[in-house]
């Protein structure tokens, strides 16, 4: 029920994410409006099943409106069958504020895991780089950026196929000493996790391809996130005016429409769906407000290969175990000590 073209675009991107790659899908809104919408698009196929929720949660309310005002509301109802077993992930284009509350304190967090953190990706000449935190936290210490470099590790190991992803650290440069008090302390932190941690990186990193994984606050995380989807927009923009100045021009566009095309998707929102965040257990995807039908399929078919990855139970063995051995050095410095 929520985002910008509610319900339609996310009952017709669930639909389509049932028939083309028979998944099972709980739809969760005011069963009159979704069956309304599922009539219009032909009918309700096998596999999508409507679980009534008469609340919305607006995009203008606080985060806390699904746990305190509204706990019939779709977000809510969305946690509450990830939490008893009926769902493995969730997936919402609405308010994102509370889909993150609803899904910390309802679903709750992996042990060992303090902040969730929201995780997106960008394109990159060899493929995707994940970024995290995007907007989750704008407040960390340094033990929450090492958990989220643990969840990234594994995010993008198992769901993006890299064996041994490198990880970097967002700073104002490459060295060590740049960067805040924050940052210095996060980078010594790092570097004793056992991951491949190869230092700092800048914001060109986040689409040069020389790491797999960036960490940083959800502040810098959120504006790296939107200027890049102003970027892109912009681009795009001026490309197609360009293109139209000469008939030369629009006929060179035509002979490189394909090319055109494949550009398009590899740097659309839409192709990549939603954002995971990470750190909980079971799935959660936050959706871009103005998601189309294409962009909730997509997110939906991101939702799959998180479970099928089992991450949220690989995310929470290794936090488990970065613990135990933190507590074994720990343990053993002290027998030391004279």
């Amino acid at each position: 029920m929520g985002g910008d073209h509610a319900p339609r675009e996310v009952v017709h991107g669930a639909r389509q994410a049932v028939l083309e790659h028979g998944l099972s899908i709980l739809l969760v809104g005011e069963t009159s409006l979704l069956e309304s919408e599922l009539r219009r698009l032909g009918g309700r196929p096998k596999g999508l099943e409507i679980v009534h929720a008469p609340e919305v949660v607006g995009m203008d309310e606080p985060a806390t409106t699904p746990l305190r005002k509204k706990k019939q509301s779709s977000i809510r109802v969305c946690a509450d069958l990830v939490k008893e077993g009926r769902a493995q992930a969730m997936v919402s284009a609405g308010n994102t504020g509370a889909v993150m509350i609803a899904a910390k304190l309802v679903m709750g967090t992996i042990n060992g895991v303090d902040r969730p953190a929201l995780a997106a990706e960008f394109p990159n000449p060899r493929g995707r780089t994940v970024v995290l935190d995007v907007g989750a936290n704008v407040d960390t210490k340094p033990e929450h950026l090492r958990e989220f470099a643990v969840m990234g590790h594994f995010y993008a190991q198992e769901v993006n196929g890299i064996h041994s992803p490198r990880i970097g650290l967002m700073s104002i440069g490459e060295e060590a000493n740049k960067g805040t008090e924050t940052t210095r302390a996060v980078f010594r932190v790092l570097q004793q996790t056992g991951l491949n941690f190869v230092g700092n990186v800048e914001g060109r990193d986040a689409f040069s391809g020389s790491v797999d994984v960036i960490v940083c606050d959800g502040f810098v995380g959120n504006v790296l996130l939107k200027s890049a989807e102003a970027v892109a927009d912009l681009l795009k923009t001026l490309l197609r005016r360009e293109l139209q100045k000469s008939p030369l021009r629009q006929l060179g566009a035509l002979l490189a429409r394909p090319a055109f095309e494949s550009l398009a998707r590899r740097t659309d929102y839409q192709e990549y769906g939603a954002a995971p965040l990470l750190g909980l257990k079971g799935g959660c995807f936050v959706a871009h407000g103005r998601s189309s039908a294409t962009a909730i399929k997509n997110s939906i078919l991101r939702a799959k290969e998180f479970s099928e990855a089992n991450l949220h139970n690989k995310i929470r063995d290794k936090v488990a175990q970065l613990h135990n051995e933190e507590e074994r050095v720990l343990g053993a410095s002290e027998v030391s000590a004279p």
